[in-house]
């Protein structure tokens, strides 16, 4: 028998439960989507179709706004920093806690509306929504000896990719407003608008300073990033853009935090414990590696790549790529991928490329998975559904070589010296994360500081954190302040303390990852 959506999760139940939390986000009549600004949902703007990565179909359309309706957006925004900044913090707090405990019931809701808008198993989604109010809820309870005499930036900006929009959009956004700022955000063209429309009608409604707006980056990066009303901005996204942002926001002298993809590397040499790498490979398969935080390319010991590729292939070939809402009947719950879909058509259209000149310039495959006719609907839409593929002898010639794929592409380079593993470790100019595998672990914590990776794992993997733990990146990976823990605090006020971070000129690191 052929499997079936579920009924928890078939998307026009999800709408219909959105539209009863939050009619407020939709048109009159119902049909399409608002934006957030001046206080209240309006400007349905220039709708433009949304289409699902689970099955290519329309689920919504974008309401996407012009630069002119935008402008008016970041200038009532502003209007709103001062009175919030003189708000107490206790009353703050109260309206904080009141949206996190708005949200809670509706953490099911979320995480299935993710599932439709951009591809997230059902546990992935679970958990974006889920870490997002944990973390905040942890803002909440420890932000007096954080945030001590220093005073709100005023509005902040917020402009983030598609893949966490509730861990770290929200969560960004909520505890922005809590130090005292009023806060602006895009929506991501990609994904998550819905889902984000939810969160940010509920924080409205507890009397946050929030405002929510769609457009094209073209369209709305100039009102968003430069203009006079915007005295912080937060950015999550590539480095062709970030570095044009912070160039531009060099010249302004304002705040911001930018993060920026990087090759995030895996180091292994001198090393015997297979069975544990196999977990860590498996793990670092979520979401098919579209996570800034992902380990795309493994440098590994020449004479380890027989025991390599064997862990390799035993443990990715057990990995299910499907539909993330099917299952054999009504009751049963949903189903344990790996993961779903990419983001859309045209990013799994680039892995091809990405993938076909690798090998056309000389790269090795070593892994092509196949998707499973099973885990699907017959005939479904599966155009941005990629299995898991590997190559090794990547040249240096090839654009992967230098490039994060964003997607389930990995590179193994193979090395005869520490100073060649620490040299194709260092092959991005700076990374968010980066590991080392040895059973030497003195010598791993030792040439694990000639990484240029922000934070390193020794055998194990390392990610963004949660609640205290610091967050940024090396070279050109991040540009700006850092975040996490009272960094995050620090980063959206001022006070006498100086501001941590990666400058134009200098590199301020905190002192302990």
């Amino acid at each position: 028998m052929p499997k079936i959506v579920s009924p928890q999760v078939e998307f026009s139940f999800l709408l219909q439960q959105t539209k009863n939390v939050t009619p407020e986000i939709f048109t009159a009549d119902g049909t399409g989507f608002l934006n957030l600004l001046e206080g209240r949902w309006q400007e349905p703007g220039k709708p433009r179709p949304f289409i699902s990565p689970v099955d290519g179909s329309e689920i919504g359309s974008l309401p996407m706004l012009s630069r002119e309706v935008a402008l008016r957006a970041v200038e009532s925004a502003k209007k709103e920093a001062g009175a919030w900044a003189a708000t107490d913090l206790d009353e703050r707090k109260r309206r904080v806690q009141d949206c996190l405990d708005q949200l809670r019931p509706h953490v099911e809701l979320i995480g299935k509306l993710l599932i439709w808008e951009i591809g997230k198993t059902y546990k992935l989604g679970f958990t974006d929504i889920d870490r997002a109010i944990d973390g905040v809820q942890w803002y909440v309870d420890n932000i007096e000896s954080m945030l001590g005499n220093r005073k709100p930036l005023g509005l902040v900006s917020n402009i983030a990719s598609w893949n966490y929009p509730m861990s770290v959009l929200l969560h960004a956004v909520l505890v922005q407003a809590l130090c005292g700022n009023a806060v602006i955000a895009k929506t991501p063209t990609d994904g998550g608008f819905i889902s984000l429309s939810l969160a940010f009608a509920i924080a409205r409604r507890c009397g946050l300073p929030v405002t929510l707006v769609s457009g094209s980056g073209g369209e709305l990066s100039d009102v968003l990033v430069k203009h006079d009303a915007v005295d912080c901005l937060s950015f999550v996204g590539g480095r062709y853009n970030g570095r044009n942002i912070a160039d531009a926001l060099s010249q302004e002298h304002k705040r911001y935090m930018l993060e920026m993809e990087g090759v995030n590397t895996y180091g292994i040499w001198n090393f015997s414990d297979w069975d544990g790498l196999s977990d860590q490979l498996k793990k670092g398969y979520d979401y098919g590696k579209q996570r800034c935080t992902a380990y795309v390319r493994f440098v590994v010991e020449r004479s380890l790549f027989p025991q390599f590729v064997e862990t390799y292939w035993n443990t990715i070939k057990g990995l299910k790529v499907g539909n993330p809402t099917l299952v054999d009947s009504p009751d049963d719950k949903l189903p344990e991928l790996a993961f779903g879909p990419v983001i859309n058509k045209a990013q799994a259209e680039d892995l091809d490329r990405l993938y076909a000149d690798a090998l056309k310039t000389g790269a090795t495959p070593i892994y092509e998975g196949k998707l499973d006719d099973s885990l699907f609907l017959p005939g479904q839409d599966r155009s941005a559904y990629r299995a898991p593929r590997a190559l090794v002898n990547l040249p240096r010639q090839s654009e992967l070589y230098f490039k994060e794929p964003f997607g389930p592409i990995d590179s193994i380079v193979l090395v005869d010296r520490v100073e060649e593993l620490v040299g194709e470790m260092n092959i991005s100019n700076g990374a968010l994360v980066g590991a080392l595998a040895s059973d030497d672990e003195k010598w791993a914590q030792r040439t694990a500081k000639e990484v240029r990776a922000f934070k390193m794992g020794i055998n194990k993997l390392r990610s963004r954190g949660d609640r205290e733990e610091v967050f940024g990146g090396m070279g050109e990976s991040w540009k700006g302040a850092f975040v996490g823990g009272a960094l995050l605090v620090e980063a959206v006020t001022e006070g006498e303390k100086a501001i941590l971070g990666n400058f134009e000129d200098a590199l301020l690191l905190p002192e302990k990852i």
